[in-house]
């Protein structure tokens, strides 16, 4: 099939736009939502421009929608976008693992305009499928955090065997959602298979609120480092 991949940039949507292609299908372009709300119920912000260059990273088209980002309006917003991309696709391929509220209107909507709905990740084992991630070649960086006891300290930290252990602990102690569907964190993609190059992160700023006791790492530059053979 020919697919739109509705991207963010990080693990679980680059994950699933992988896996579809493993499948043998064409993924024909790469749709991003730049949202203007931060408290998105739809849409992850942290670094979201960074998309784009995963996307020159992969050789795919990438279409860049500014949105609102207000409750219910961001769904006009995907409709529109997928309305007027239908000629060229058969079906959307999301990151959805556990949020009914994201796939169910997501699944609607690809519905209308009978286009397929593809959620490889839906209901996946949320360790076995980090550990898969990072076993098939993912490089993932957490680049926000928003419940405690997720501190600062986990902004930039980059997911490995040691760093799914301690979420394996956490969700047992605090029932921390591993894959962060819970909206616990959020992640950025530095490498995996699809990328020609590897992003790397020359500069970044911690941005941490005591009150909220949540924060983001605003990545201000990369650049591109070749991959070893």
């Amino acid at each position: 099939m020919r697919l739109a991949a509705l991207l963010s940039g990080g693990k679980d949507s680059l994950y699933a736009l992988y896996q579809e292609q493993q499948k043998g299908h064409d993924i024909k372009l790469i749709i991003t939502f730049l949202s203007e709300n931060q408290e998105s119920y739809m849409f992850h912000t942290p670094n979201i421009h960074l998309v784009a260059e995963q996307a020159k990273l992969m050789n795919i088209p990438i279409v860049q929608i500014k949105t609102k980002g207000e409750k219910e309006k961001e769904l006009e917003d995907i409709r529109a976008v997928l309305r007027k991309q239908k000629t060229e696709i058969d079906g959307v391929v999301t990151g959805a693992t556990a949020s009914n509220y994201q796939k169910s209107r997501i699944d609607a909507i690809c519905h209308e305009l009978e286009l397929a709905s593809l959620a490889p990740l839906w209901n996946a084992p949320p360790e076995q499928t980090l550990r898969r991630m990072v076993a098939d070649g993912f490089r993932i960086m957490i680049v926000a955090v928003a419940a405690p006891p997720l501190d600062e300290t986990w902004l930039g930290r980059i997911v490995n065997a040691a760093c799914i252990d301690d979420l394996v602990a956490l969700n047992k102690k605090y029932g921390i959602h591993i894959l962060f569907e819970g909206g616990e964190a959020e992640s950025l993609v530095l490498d995996c298979p699809l990328f020609s190059k590897q992003m790397i992160v020359v500069s970044a700023e911690k941005q941490w609120d005591i009150k909220t006791r949540s924060g983001r790492l605003a990545i201000t530059d990369v650049s591109f480092k070749e991959k070893s053979q």
